[in-house]
């Protein structure tokens, strides 16, 4: 007997030990569907209208149904395209999935989990239905089935998706909005199983200075337990513990601790802790959560600013949709975490999810490498009724209550608030975040937040003057090439040297472009609807981002030129909220630019050096010193490049060292002298053989209306009418096409003169005019080389001045420039061009539409020392001995509409010392309302004369040194 009851004891003991040994019992999950667009698995499905309708067939879970073939492709303005009486396609679309369940799940809580399903979501297992039916398309939603499963054996799903909502305000929210709407289950459908008595969720309050305190929410309490929590920092240490007990019946306890001097985190510090919390009877551990979260504190100061850890912050933020263009909604981690990535690159700082709560995923990358979020209810224009709105901020907040990037929430989009769901977000939200409305309505103002969209450079500066802290939600939209970085720094001066400026949302990150299957696979933008990104569909990068990247750099740099004395000291202010420059790593090179005839675009480092960033505290200014050799002046140009703590580039600013007239001197030859002078330096004999035997004289041939000049293997004719180019020949190649200039671009010429005589060694054309334009001096020199002298004098606003030429656009190859690029600019976007030597092949790209082939070929290109084109007709070049050319290449334009802005100057290849600014799609009258966006949004004012050379080049120029041996010089790197 004794022996028995020992060996029971024994037994007793084991168990126990044994269930110690295994640890607490935790969620466990099942995946039904696949995990994202990338990894699916198929379901039996069935849908009852438009494509590949009326038949049982299979289809990729998670997944949109238009997608894959079935149904009918909806944007959610088609209400204005077709009529206020167009009825959206109303498809219904009925999957089956046969899954098992493990026998040991029997006796424990199972629930089904669908993480976004598009629109009205009727569930049924094994015939039964697994609760009411969920409306709402960006939620996540859940039914326990545990009395519906049979385990160990196959069960059947059923899920009905209807495309539309039975709740009109439903449909008003999310369905009639400026945006492609869809249907199917999008996001993924999972088993979770936890024992009967077990924590639902927890929501947290960690303060900045340590203070944690804990809503835990439980199920099924049962006997007398205790809720236990261990605070562990980033490397698994504890840093603090707390506990509260429970008794049964109760559904929430709530347990409080402080942590001493905790990292706290900001979007330049994302510091994240983990909180696992036990359900616990004695010793033994019952159930155990594991959660993530931040220490830091979020305060509106009313009439002052938005505060975190009690320093201000400003947003550089934009607005994001969950997009792919092969899948729509249906995303994967991956992509976004892409996106986060590229918003850092661009130096933001924070993002809306407009408009509707994104995926689980995103959020954990937001609070991992740091972006300040705004997580946004939908309702488009129109809100949710209270009915249908209140369980859906629950699940909103639930889901997302412990990301520490949530700053905000966002009760819907301008005028879809319904003021009756305010209050609800505290209900879950222990931390009590605040509440904002982003709206388009003046005066919507709530806690002490204006978030009005789309005002002007000029109405913005009012607003600014307060009572209330302005950050609008939506601004600077970026239709085509319009909005985005346009005007963004006059925009963003404002609100950082406002005290009540907080900064904004760009609209948007993406052009929302969908691949149509029901179109051989085209990307369809809708029109001007959906083409609103800083990106394309896949992320192709668009001159905003780059013009982001440096107007939101946290090393604010001014410095447009190097001043005559310029001794190494480079002016800087620190844009951080959080922190010291001290912190960064900064270098600078010495480099020299490639030549036109080298295969290879680019330049070539000679010296360089890294070094710590000076102490700078945030928001201050001070200099930073450049430890350069005593030769810089010998270089071609000068680059400094600063990286965050991260070694993350921050932004690159480009110097000229030399001034263009020096950077020419062995590219355009104009004398023997200077022709004996390259060949002399030239490692190349044949080089020096055909310079040192070139025939220097032009010849001159006349005819009653032209006059023909040709120096070397090139000849130019021009019109003895009005002296502009009306043929071009060339000993070595075809002639070109080059021609029908000059003219002005504004203000008026008449010729009033042409005559012809010898100068030095070559034979000049001069044009005499009356009017706007004095004259134009063509030059041919011994070598080739054309030069063209002209001088205006304009007064007044213009949107462009210069001289125009043509060239046939379908000849046209590439080019190649030494200037800013490789993008294109506009006069209130001319950030985020560097220095250097571009090549861009030809591309028809209309920013905003297919093929979204970047940087675009066309366009307005700043600070061209020269330009080579290649055509079919073969190469000619173009270069100015004077700084600030603009080259317009072929015909283009920035935004689509009734009439596309803005206008363009005659001729099709133009040389510019002005050209225009751009609008936005939201300016009223768009050509008239640039100036409304700031000081760089008005006309160019212009008065006085100006004079400018350009020299020209129709053929193949011979330059100096391009052997490959001079591009393989050690670089020399030294220290700041």
């Amino acid at each position: 007997m004794f022996i028995k009851r020992l060996l029971s004891i024994l037994f007793i003991l084991l168990s126990v030990a044994e269930a110690y040994a295994k640890g607490p019992d935790t969620r466990q999950v099942k995946y039904l569907s696949g995990t994202d667009n990338e990894n699916t698995v198929p379901w039996d499905f069935y849908v009852t209208g438009g494509r590949k309708s009326g038949y049982w067939t299979q289809i990729p879970v998670p997944s949109h149904w238009e997608q894959e073939g079935f149904g009918t492709y909806n944007y959610g303005r088609d209400y204005v395209t077709y009529g206020k009486n167009f009825r959206f396609a109303d498809e219904k679309g009925m999957y089956k999935h046969t899954f098992e369940v493990p026998k040991n799940w029997k006796g424990r809580d199972v629930f089904i989990v669908f993480e976004g399903s598009m629109t009205d979501t009727e569930v049924k297992v094994n015939g039964k239905p697994a609760g009411p039916i969920h409306q709402g398309a960006f939620y996540e939603f859940k039914y326990n089935i545990s009395d519906k499963l049979e385990y160990g054996k196959e069960n059947v799903l059923e899920v009905t998706v209807s495309k539309m909502s039975a709740s009109p305000s439903v449909n008003n929210a999310e369905r009639l909005a400026d945006y492609w709407i869809f249907g199917g289950i999008f996001r993924p459908v999972y088993l979770e199983s936890f024992p009967k008595e077990h924590i639902a969720y927890t929501a947290i309050d960690a303060k900045a200075d340590g203070a944690f305190s804990m809503n835990v929410h439980l199920r099924n309490s049962g006997e007398k337990h205790e809720v236990a929590a261990r605070i562990l920092d980033a490397n698994g240490k504890v840093v603090g513990t707390a506990a509260a007990s429970f008794s049964p019946g109760d559904t929430v306890v709530n347990i409080k601790t402080k942590v001493n001097n905790p990292l706290q985190w900001t979007a330049e510090t994302p510091n994240l802790y983990t909180v696992q919390t036990s359900i616990k009877s004695g010793r033994k551990e019952i159930f155990q959560a594991t959660d993530k979260f931040g220490f830091r504190t979020i305060e509106i100061r009313e009439g002052d600013g938005i505060y975190l850890n009690g320093t201000k912050i400003k947003m550089k933020g934009v607005n994001r949709h969950v997009w792919w263009p092969e899948t729509g909604r249906a995303v994967s981690a991956a992509i976004d975490l892409m996106d986060v990535k590229l918003m850092k690159e661009m130096n933001m700082n924070a993002v809306r999810c407009s408009h509707y709560p994104p995926n689980k995923s995103f959020l954990q990358i937001c609070d991992s490498l740091g972006l300040y979020v705004l997580d946004e209810l939908a309702g488009w224009q129109n809100a949710y009724s209270t009915e249908a709105g209140e369980p859906l901020v629950k699940e909103m907040v639930i889901r997302d209550v412990n990301h520490p990037s949530v700053i905000f929430w966002s009760n819907g989009n301008e005028g879809g608030h319904n003021f009756e769901l305010d209050d609800d977000y505290g209900k879950y939200d222990h931390s009590k975040r605040p509440v904002i409305h982003a709206h388009h309505r003046p005066g919507n103002v709530f806690n002490g937040i204006d978030c009005n969209h789309y005002e002007d450079y000029y109405s913005t500066k009012k607003i600014l003057e307060g009572p209330n802290i302005y950050m609008p939600t939506e601004f600077l939209h970026a239709q085509d090439d319009g909005g985005g970085g346009t005007s963004l720094a006059d925009f963003w001066e404002l609100h950082w040297n406002s005290k009540l400026g907080a900064g904004g949302f760009l609209w948007d990150l993406t052009d929302e472009g969908i691949v149509r299957t029901d179109q051989n696979g085209i990307i369809d933008v809708n029109r001007v609807n959906a083409p609103d990104g800083l990106m394309g569909p896949h992320r192709e990068k668009e001159g905003s981002f780059f013009a982001i990247k440096e107007i939101y750099s946290p090393v604010h740099i001014k410095l447009e030129e190097l001043p005559v004395n310029f001794n190494g000291e480079i002016p800087v202010e620190n844009r951080y909220h959080f922190t010291n420059l001290n912190q960064c790593m900064f270098q600078w090179e010495l480099a020299d630019y490639r030549k036109p005839g080298d295969v290879f675009a680019g330049y070539i480092t000679r010296k360089k050096g890294t070094g710590a960033g000076p102490s700078i505290a945030p928001v201050a200014k001070g200099n930073l010193k450049l430890n350069l050799p005593s030769d810089w002046k010998v270089y071609d140009m000068l680059l400094l490049s600063a990286y965050d703590s991260h070694k993350e580039l921050l932004y690159t600013w480009t110097w000229n060292v030399k001034c263009n007239e020096t950077l020419l001197e062995d590219i355009v030859i104009l004398t023997r002298e200077q022709a004996a002078a390259v060949a002399k330096a030239d490692t190349t004999a044949q080089k020096q053989k055909n310079k040192n035997g070139a025939d220097w004289k032009v010849e001159v041939t006349e005819t009653e209306s032209s006059i023909t000049l040709k120096g070397g293997e090139i000849a130019v004719t021009l019109s003895k009418k009005d002296g502009t180019i009306v043929g071009l020949a060339n000993d070595k190649s075809k002639s070109l096409t080059f021609g029908n200039g000059p003219v002005m671009v504004a203000g008026n010429a008449a010729v009033a003169s042409v005559k012809n005589y010898e100068e030095g060694d070559g034979h000049v054309v001069e044009v005499n005019y009356s009017g706007d334009m004095k004259y134009a001096k063509w030059k041919m020199h011994g070598s080739g080389w054309l030069s063209l002298e002209y001088e205006y004098s304009l007064n007044g606003n213009y949107p462009f001045t210069g001289i125009s030429f043509t060239y046939p656009e379908n000849f046209m190859i590439s080019a190649k420039w030494l200037g800013r690029g490789p993008y294109r600019v506009w006069k209130n976007r001319q950030q985020g061009v560097a220095l250097n030597v571009w090549e861009n092949a030809y591309n028809d790209t209309h920013t905003g539409s297919a093929p979204w082939i970047y940087p675009e070929f066309k366009g307005y290109f700043a600070d061209v020392t020269w330009m080579e084109f290649s055509t079919a007709e073969g190469k000619f070049l173009v270069a100015s001995k004077e700084d600030d050319l603009f080259v317009r290449r072929l015909d283009f334009y920035g935004l689509s509409g009734v009439k596309p802005h803005p206008s363009l100057p005659v001729g099709n290849i133009s040389f510019l010392d002005n050209i225009p600014p751009l609008g936005t799609k939201l300016a009223l009258n768009i050509s008239a309302n640039t100036k409304n966006l700031g000081p760089a949004g008005e006309m160019n004012k212009v008065s006085g004369p100006v004079k400018r050379t350009l020299y020209f080049y129709f053929g193949l120029p011979e330059t100096g040194d391009t052997s490959p041996q001079q591009f393989n010089r050690p670089v020399k790197d030294e220290l700041f």
